[in-house]
C-alpha cells in the first residue's frame, strides 16, 4: 500500500491562473485527517511552501525549488541540494545576452532562493537553452516560470532523499504532477499519475492520465486511488 501523497502545486492543484482549487484542498485535508501524510512539491521558494503548507493544513513537509530544497515538518532542518553558483553564472550570462537586446529579465524572488533561480516567461525558453548550451545547468520551463537549476537536481532526486530521511521507500509515495519538472518524481514514486493538462513527457511516464485537468484532475486522481493509501 501507498503511505504518502506527493503532489505538485501549480497546474496540479490550481487552475491556469494559479488559483487553488478548493475541492483539492478539501481532499488534502481529508487525507490528513485520516492520518495519510501529504507532501507538496514545487518550483516555488521554501518560504512560499512553508506558508502554503500551513494554509492548506499539511504537516509542513515539502520539496521546493524543483528539488533543490526539502524539509520534513515545520521544525525540520532545511536540506539544500545543488549549487546556486551554477545558476547564478547562467543567469549572468542570460542577463548580458538580453540586455544587449534591450530586454531585462523579471526575476522571481532571487533573494529567497537557495539553489535555483527563476524568471518570467517573457523570453523564449528554447532561446534560453541555446544561450546556455555548454553550461552545466538545466533550463526548466514549468509553464509558470523559467527556472535555472544545476544538473542532476530534480523533484525526483529530492523524493529519494526525502524518503530516506522519513525512513520509508520512494515506492511508498503516490505522486501526482503535470509539468516536465515532475517526470522523475512520477517515475520513481510507487505510483505516479497525471492530469489532462499535463506535458506530453509527463503523460508518457505516468501510469494513468486523468480525464479532468488542473485541480479537478487532482481531485479525480485522489478519489480514484484513495483506496491505495494507508496511514503510516
Amino acid at each position: 500500500m501507498l503511505k504518502v501523497l506527493l503532489t505538485d502545486v501549480d497546474g496540479t492543484i490550481t487552475d491556469p491562473t494559479r488559483r487553488i482549487n478548493t475541492e483539492a484542498i478539501a481532499c488534502i485535508r481529508s487525507l490528513m485527517d485520516d492520518g495519510i501524510e501529504v507532501v507538496l512539491a514545487s518550483g516555488n521558494t521554501s518560504c512560499f511552501m512553508d506558508a502554503l503548507c500551513k494554509m492548506i493544513g499539511t504537516k509542513g513537509t515539502y520539496i521546493a525549488e524543483n528539488g533543490g530544497v526539502y524539509r520534513i515538518g515545520y521544525t525540520g532542518t532545511l536540506r539544500i541540494n545543488g549549487d546556486q553558483s551554477i545558476s547564478r553564472t547562467a543567469l549572468e550570462t542570460l542577463q548580458a545576452y538580453y540586455r544587449k537586446k534591450g530586454v531585462e529579465l523579471e526575476l522571481y524572488n532571487p533573494t529567497n532562493r537557495y539553489t535555483d533561480l527563476a524568471f518570467a516567461r517573457s523570453v523564449p525558453a528554447e532561446e534560453v537553452k541555446q544561450v546556455l548550451a555548454g553550461l552545466p545547468v538545466q533550463v526548466i520551463d514549468t509553464g509558470f516560470a523559467i527556472h535555472l537549476q544545476a544538473e542532476g537536481i530534480s523533484k525526483g532526486t529530492a523524493l529519494l532523499d526525502l524518503a530516506h530521511d522519513m525512513g520509508i521507500s520512494p515506492t511508498d509515495f503516490f505522486a501526482i504532477g503535470d509539468g516536465i519538472n515532475d517526470v522523475q518524481m512520477l517515475e520513481w514514486a510507487g505510483k505516479g499519475v497525471t492530469i489532462a493538462n499535463a506535458h506530453p513527457a509527463t503523460k508518457k511516464v505516468a501510469s494513468d492520465v486523468m480525464e479532468e485537468a488542473y485541480g479537478k484532475g487532482f481531485v479525480q486522481a485522489t478519489k480514484k486511488y484513495r483506496s491505495y493509501l494507508r496511514a503510516r
